[in-house]
This record gives structure tokens, C-alpha cells and sequence, in this order.
């Protein structure tokens, strides 16, 4: 096999290991935790375990925000990716930066197929001949749940089932699932610890810790082994700013760039566990690749255990976005009412994901945010003058 000089792991070192099998070395990642420690974080490690041998992952929901961006991370990781997506909330505009990311050899290993989960046909086709299912297709939105809640069920939950079922028969070996921090629901207190949940506040809560439970169910009489993310507010480039159940954080942003009204629910002080979207990719591939057998069949809190309320969060996406767009200088928020369904204070405890996944999260929120506002800056802000007009390639005026 010839190895690419920029592959990876075309430097790969290997070692003699404890019990005297030879693996690869630790790698020494430019840039990353590995320069200053001498040693390669889990993470580091996992992803050359992941290079050196090529294997086919399934992504559900793949033309979404976090769909989207592990279908890159794999890819530059030079594995096969088997794509699902019906386009009910996933772009096709996601695939095509996926694909402007990465080089032509490495998109060639990505299979798109447009279906939907909550048809069992169209899982097993999808499962057929996949190593590992990173299952992130759901209906999330407390207020979408409320204002429909059997299209909740009907793709968190039979859906979900489907995908169980269709990954069970194709003999996966790791199912990883995407859940919620909404399946903590009224439990009082801020931080939230796996094991402790409250009464759901919404369908979508309620659907979230119904797939939590089937998932148990199917290692517990069928054997078969999954893992469960409870994402904390994730977060980062490709989140859909419109529609009436957007992020807060893509729905601010854009709301600045376009000189729009700028809402908080409630007086502010409202808290959460932003993470940016790079953290929840390392979270998945750790969890696919969890040699640890007391590491299967959980779930994790996936976040930072760091609180950030409204108003905090309003004053540094101002601040980041002044130096691009001054008119945001002078813009202040609307107070309204707060959501149904939303809880006050949310913060995740990531103690047993550190220790059973090796999870470190790499991105606060203050670095997240600026790495988010530079694509939102680029995507979103309009060209104003002739001259940009000009210099933008894609421009063609008649004549030309």
C-alpha cells in the first residue's frame, strides 16, 4: 500500500507495548495538547487508531449541523461515510462545504443516500456492511414538540427504534446516538449528573429519554451495545440561523449582521452549558472507538461544565462581531417572556465522560464563538459596495 506523504499516518512510529504486541506510538499532533505534554491526549490517540485502519461509518442526519461536521472529520480521517438525511432540516448547502473541505480522493469515500429513518426499509439499507452508526437524526426544539408533537415521536422514537433495529441486524459494532440535556426536564439545581433526571418539559425531552430506554433495552436482550451523547447547547459554523425554532447563538448572530430586532427570553440571567460543535465530534469518535467495556451502554453529558447566562452570551457576540460590523456597537436586546418547555439553569457534569471516554473538550465558548462568528461574518454579510461586488469571484456581469 503506498502512504501519501500528507496521510496521517504516513509517520506513523510504532512501539512494543506491555504485553509485548507491537502498536503504534504515541503521535505527536503540531499544535494540539501532544506539544505541550510530550504525550498524545485519548483523543490524538484515537484518531490515528481510527487512520490507520480505514473503516465505513453510517451518519444520520448528515447534511446537518453536527451531522455535517463529523462527515468531515471522517473524511479527513480517510474513512468511508455512508450518509442519511431526508433534507427535513439537514442543506444541501452543508454537504457542498463538506466537500469544498476536503480533497476530491477524500469525498470519493462518501455515499450519500436521501431517506428518511422513519422508515425501517431505508435503515437497513443504509446499515448494510457499516462498522459504526453515528445516529444524530432527530426532531430537537422543545416549542417544535409542543406544536407537533407525533412528528417528535415519530422520528425520535420510532425512528430511533428503527435505527436499533437496522444497525442490530447489520451487526454494527457501536452504536453512538446523539441525545439531549432536555432529558434532565424540572430536576432542581444547576449541575446536571447523569443518573439524576427530573419529569420532562416538553415531547422532545419526553422522546430523547424514551430512545435512552430502548437503547438499554437492546443490551439488555439483544447484547447489542450502544452509547448515548446528552448534548449541552452545541454550537458552531453551519447552524441554521432562520426558521421559527433557531439557536439562540446562529439566531443572534444573524439578527446583529442583518440590523434586526435582538430577543431575550426572560430577564437574562437564564444559564447554559454552551459547546462548541468540535467537542461534540470528539465526543462521538471517542465513543465509537470506547475499547472500555463499563464505557458502553451509558450515556454522557457532553459539554464544558461551564455556565454562561443570556446576557453574558449577548455581550460577547456583540463584542466579537463590533470590530466587523460596527453598527452592533449600539445594539441592545428586547426582553419577552420565556419559553415553554425551556428550564432556568442547565449545567452538565462531564466527570464520568472524561474518565470512561477520555473526554477532554478543546473549545470554550469565547473561542468557539469566534471561529463561529468568522463563518457567519463570511455566509452571511452582505457585499455593499461595487468594489466587493467586484472581487467577488462568483459575480458575472453581462458583458463580461
Amino acid at each position: 500500500m503506498t502512504v501519501r506523504p500528507d496521510h496521517p499516518g504516513a509517520h506513523t512510529r510504532y512501539t512494543v507495548n506491555s504485553d509485548n504486541t507491537v502498536g503504534p506510538a504515541p503521535v505527536f499532533i503540531p499544535g494540539r495538547a501532544s506539544e505541550r505534554t510530550g504525550m498524545a491526549t485519548t483523543y490524538e490517540a484515537v484518531q490515528e487508531r481510527i487512520t490507520i485502519r480505514p473503516r465505513t461509518w453510517l451518519v444520520t442526519g448528515v447534511a446537518g449541523f453536527i451531522g455535517s461536521h463529523l462527515l468531515e472529520a471522517l473524511l479527513k480521517l480517510d474513512q468511508r461515510v455512508v450518509g442519511l438525511d431526508n433534507f427535513s432540516l439537514g442543506k444541501p448547502g452543508n454537504l457542498v462545504q463538506v466537500k469544498g473541505a476536503v480533497t476530491e480522493g477524500r469525498w470519493e469515500n462518501f455515499r450519500f443516500i436521501k431517506g428518511d429513518i422513519r422508515s425501517l426499509d431505508t435503515c437497513r439499507q443504509a446499515c448494510r456492511s457499516v462498522d459504526f452508526v453515528l445516529h444524530q437524526a432527530a426532531l430537537g426544539s422543545a416549542p417544535r414538540s409542543i406544536s407537533d408533537p407525533i412528528a417528535a415521536h415519530d422520528n425520535n422514537v420510532t425512528g430511533f427504534l428503527n435505527m436499533l433495529v437496522a444497525a442490530h441486524g447489520a451487526g454494527v459494532s457501536r452504536f453512538v446516538y446523539a441525545g439531549s440535556s432536555a432529558t434532565y426536564g424540572d430536576r432542581p439545581g444547576l449541575l446536571r449528573v447523569e443518573p439524576e433526571i427530573g419529569r420532562p418539559l416538553s415531547p422532545s425531552a419526553l422522546t430523547t429519554y424514551v430512545s435512552e430506554l430502548y437503547a438499554e433495552i437492546f443490551a439488555r436482550c439483544y447484547g447489542f451495545g450502544s452509547i448515548g451523547l446528552r448534548y449541552f447547547n452545541v454550537f458552531g459554523p453551519r447552524q441554521d440561523p432562520d426558521g421559527a425554532h433557531a439557536a439562540v447563538i446562529p439566531r443572534w448572530v444573524a439578527s446583529m449582521i442583518r440590523e434586526e430586532p435582538v430577543f431575550i427570553n426572560g430577564d437574562g440571567e437564564t444559564a447554559r452549558d454552551f459547546c462548541y460543535v468540535d467537542n461534540a465530534v470528539q465526543a462521538n469518535l471517542l465513543a465509537a472507538m470506547a475499547d472500555d467495556a463499563a464505557a458502553v451502554n451509558q450515556v454522557y453529558n457532553i459539554a464544558l461544565n461551564e455556565k454562561t447566562t443570556l446576557n453574558e452570551l449577548f455581550d460577547m457576540i456583540r463584542s466579537l462581531l463590533a470590530p466587523r460590523f460596527p453598527h452592533v456597537r449600539g445594539v441592545r436586546p428586547i426582553h419577552r417572556a420565556s419559553r415553554a418547555g425551556d428550564v432556568r439553569l442547565s449545567q452538565a457534569a462531564i466527570d464520568k465522560a472524561k474518565h470512561l471516554l477520555g473526554y477532554e473538550p478543546a473549545w470554550r465558548v469565547r473561542p468557539g464563538l469566534e471561529r463561529t462568528i468568522e463563518w457567519y461574518a463570511a455566509t452571511l454579510a452582505p457585499l455593499h459596495t461595487i468594489d466587493e461586488l467586484l472581487l467577488e469571484p462568483r459575480v458575472r456581469f453581462h458583458g463580461s
